[in-house]
């Protein structure tokens, strides 16, 4: 038996994704993961042992974060005023940002400029979580025409397959998926990536119409299509952490 809690830790006043595993074991352990820091805990452990627990792996997280600007730069969010651009492929977006009394946030794109309406008296995690969203969706669907063309004419070009639907949405898991019945999905963080690395990924999960799996198969065929697909995993690798909102 496991159980997974996923949190936000407020670490220098930014919020850092935390999991929070229960599982037997008879220890304490914590690490900070590519995309959250983690915590291991005894699922026999009793309320008191993992409020202490929770509060101890907290103050271990902030240490980690004294001074090092690499995983700074890796976890902390871009922080957004009215002013900024932020570039997404061959597209610049001019941002305006305001604080409003509203119970919800809003973003809204007219012609190269993203108004981003914000709940006035909201918490700095709720606002940082939310400006990644809201951009997200509103770029994402910017996009979409574009990308749903190019999966077609990759599809076309080299699959022949059905395709349901085409899916821009924000995912810090995977680049990509696909499903049985033929939804191809891709992350918006996917967007910051170079022309060549969005095929790649897009090629990957066609793919996975032919082969619902990682099996040598599936490799074979993504190297048939295109040879060089190891050098734009290894670029996802390299520069993946950077590729966000």
């Amino acid at each position: 038996m496991k159980k997974l809690q996923h949190t936000f830790l407020e670490i220098q006043g930014q919020p850092i994704p935390a999991k929070i595993y229960q599982e037997y074991r008879n220890n304490v352990r914590v690490s900070i993961g590519k995309t959250a820091a983690i915590i291991r805990l005894p699922i026999q452990m009793d309320k008191k042992q993992k409020k202490t627990k929770l509060g101890w792996f907290t103050r271990w997280v902030e240490k980690q974060f004294e001074g090092n600007e690499a995983l700074k730069k890796r976890f902390f969010p871009k922080l957004y005023k009215t002013g900024d651009k932020i570039t997404v492929g061959k597209n610049t977006y001019n941002l305006v940002v305001s604080k409003e009394d509203r119970k919800t946030f809003g973003a809204n794109l007219k012609g190269d400029t993203i108004y981003l309406k914000l709940v006035k008296d909201a918490h700095p995690l709720a606002v940082n979580k939310s400006i990644k969203t809201l951009l997200s969706r509103v770029i994402g669907k910017h996009f979409h025409a574009d990308i749903s063309k190019r999966v077609q004419e990759l599809n076309d070009k080299y699959f022949q397959k059905n395709i349901n639907s085409v899916n821009l949405k924000y995912n810090s898991s995977n680049w990509g998926s696909c499903s049985t019945k033929g939804n191809i999905n891709l992350s918006t963080r996917l967007l910051f990536a170079p022309d060549d690395v969005i095929d790649y990924v897009i090629i990957h999960e066609l793919t996975h119409l032919l082969e619902m799996n990682h099996s040598p198969k599936f490799w074979r065929l993504v190297k048939k299509v295109m040879p060089d697909y190891k050098t734009k995993e290894k670029w996802l690798k390299v520069n993946g952490g950077q590729c966000d909102f």
